[in-house]
């Protein structure tokens, strides 16, 4: 199954409790569109957030996110790693 970063622009700010909460809300739903949330990282000062995951689809991935109540901005198909 192909994996995918998806990044977030819009989280300054997020406590440690916050950015748990958020990945739960994920982890809860994420069977029903097939998605594996995998790991994720966030820079509360900047804002940004990176959830790397294995979907069928981006738009499986944004949906969940969707869903979950925070939106993702943009989602990449990472096809390699090292």
């Amino acid at each position: 199954m192909p994996e995918f970063m998806d990044v977030h622009h819009d989280m300054a700010g997020l406590t440690p409790e916050q950015f748990a909460e958020a990945h739960r809300a994920d982890l809860a739903i994420q069977a029903e569109e097939n998605v594996d949330f995998k790991h994720a990282w966030a820079d509360p000062d900047s804002g940004m957030v990176f959830c790397l995951s294995e979907a069928p689809s981006a738009e499986a991935v944004k949906t969940i996110h969707q869903r979950a109540g925070h939106p993702t901005d943009e989602v990449y198909q990472v096809p390699l790693q090292v």
